[in-house]
């Protein structure tokens, strides 16, 4: 499923994790901590994938489509739980 967001809005999810959260994501989908941490806006290749993210520039950072939405949906879940702790 394919979801639709703005870049700040995913940025800011990124910056709301925990502490250890990309690699907790990275290591149970088996990936490396750089393909997560590309999947919220990095850049960095040499050392992670590409996790069918598409960036279009605009307003708010620019519209991201996820392709897969598993990422996003760990990280949500991760912060709800945080929040419901503090």
């Amino acid at each position: 499923m394919t979801k639709t967001i703005s870049f700040n809005d995913l940025r800011r999810i990124k910056d709301s994790l925990p502490d250890g959260s990309i690699r907790q994501i990275a290591d149970k989908l088996n990936v490396t901590p750089q393909t997560v941490r590309n999947y919220f806006g990095g850049t960095n290749y040499e050392f992670g994938k590409n996790c069918g993210v598409h960036i279009e520039p605009g307003p708010n950072g620019g519209i991201v489509v996820l392709d897969d939405t598993t990422i996003y949906d760990m990280a949500v879940e991760i912060i709800q739980c945080q929040n419901k702790e503090d």
